[in-house]
């Protein structure tokens, strides 16, 4: 690959010299062979050493690729698992992953007639959670289920579908459902997010233990999830976060994830001057949820460069749980922190074709900057419009 542009020393100079970038693969043996004969006819030579970015998807059909799951909790390895001796509930939960691992994007999202156990099952969630959720749980949350339940998508006696709530959150905030087999691993589960795809489980936990789950179930995603993506605010968080994570390193991703547990999954923030629950992890258990709003766990203040390195409990409560001021004051601090994650590049999602475009030249960056000023300029007139009514 060879580029050309007008030398920099020229401009100053008024000469008309010309510098080239030179991509190219040379064995490490001949390098030196290799440098010195440009050297013969180039009168400065550097080298620059191609940094490794990892893999992320570039388009919203990459998220076919994003499919790596993590067998912790499986039913079928991890004898702690309530269904771990329930040869029917494991055979059941092999048939709903097959319809996750089959799915490819742009297919009708797949279709689960759940059994007369399944449905009691939920139904005992349901109702047993629905009990704290006008004292325990957030306004926005409170908001979207209600919605939710007066279009008749959730109640007690069937279990939602995956293609009816994804419709219902396309609407509201733009988020779409995926289905998935099991726990991803945090680089995929993150990547997806930046499409404002959420990966969803379709199966349910084991009627033994209807209370807890160990791993993410239907009753997590659908309960603990989906009325906080139909929040505007809490969706651009979601979002932002995936798209902190995009080719960034092995250890921040380690610390968004670390973020994202104590956010998304068991975040606490002030409304009305009391703490409120709006983490997943917490709306979907009844005794965690009791116990995150008692006098017995430690409350911080939502900071992210803290809350990044802060250790957590996937097996038991949370010790410590970090308190927001406001999704918004959480996600300007969001903003803050990615922008210290060092990468040669920036994204920008473009939601008209579902891509990403990675920002590593001027001529995108430039392109981009036009996007917003046409954009600006929409908003001003808007503005002015407003300003002669008033």
């Amino acid at each position: 690959h060879l580029e050309s542009r007008p030398s920099r020393k020229s401009k100053k100079s008024g000469g008309d010299d010309l510098e080239f970038f030179m991509k190219c693969e040379v064995h490490c043996s001949d390098t030196d062979i290799f440098i010195n004969s440009i050297k013969r006819v180039a009168d400065d030579v550097r080298i620059v050493q191609e940094e490794k970015i990892p893999w992320f998807p570039k388009k919203i059909s990459d998220l076919d690729k994003c499919n790596h799951l993590i067998t912790k909790y499986d039913p079928d390895l991890d004898q702690d698992h309530p269904g771990f001796s329930d040869p029917e509930y494991r055979k059941r939960r092999g048939i709903i992953s097959e319809l996750a691992f089959k799915y490819k994007h742009g297919d009708p999202l797949p279709v689960v007639e759940y059994t007369p156990e399944e449905i009691d099952t939920w139904r005992e969630v349901y109702r047993t959670l629905g009990g704290l959720y006008p004292t325990h749980a957030c306004r926005q949350f409170l908001e979207a289920l209600g919605q939710l339940e007066s279009e008749c998508l959730y109640g007690e006696d069937k279990i939602p579908q995956l293609g009816e709530v994804s419709a219902f959150l396309k609407e509201r905030t733009g988020f779409q459902l995926r289905p998935v087999a099991g726990l991803l691993s945090a680089r995929d589960f993150l990547a997806s997010l930046a499409f404002r795809v959420f990966q969803c489980t379709q199966y349910i936990r084991h009627p033994s233990a209807p209370m807890h789950s160990p791993e993410p179930d239907c009753c997590h995603e659908l309960l603990g999830h989906i009325p906080m993506l139909a929040d505007k605010e809490f969706a651009q968080f979601s979002q932002e976060i995936g798209l902190a994570s995009l080719g960034a390193l092995d250890e921040d991703i380690e610390k968004l994830s670390t973020l994202y547990w104590f956010t998304v999954e068991f975040g606490l923030c002030k409304q009305n001057g009391t703490v409120k629950a709006y983490g997943a992890g917490l709306l979907s258990s009844y005794g965690e949820l009791l116990y995150a709003l008692s006098n017995e766990p430690q409350y911080k203040p939502f900071n992210p460069i803290e809350t990044a390195v802060q250790p957590y409990q996937d097996q038991s409560y949370q010790p410590v749980y970090f308190v927001s001021e406001s999704f918004e004051d959480t996600k300007h601090k969001l903003r803050q922190y990615s922008s210290t994650i060092q990468k040669p590049f920036s994204v920008r999602y473009d939601p008209y074709t579902c891509s990403m475009e990675v920002l590593d030249e001027p001529s995108k960056i430039q392109n981009a900057l036009g996007q917003m000023r046409d954009d600006l300029k929409i908003l001003h007139k808007a503005l002015e419009s407003t300003n002669t009514y008033v």
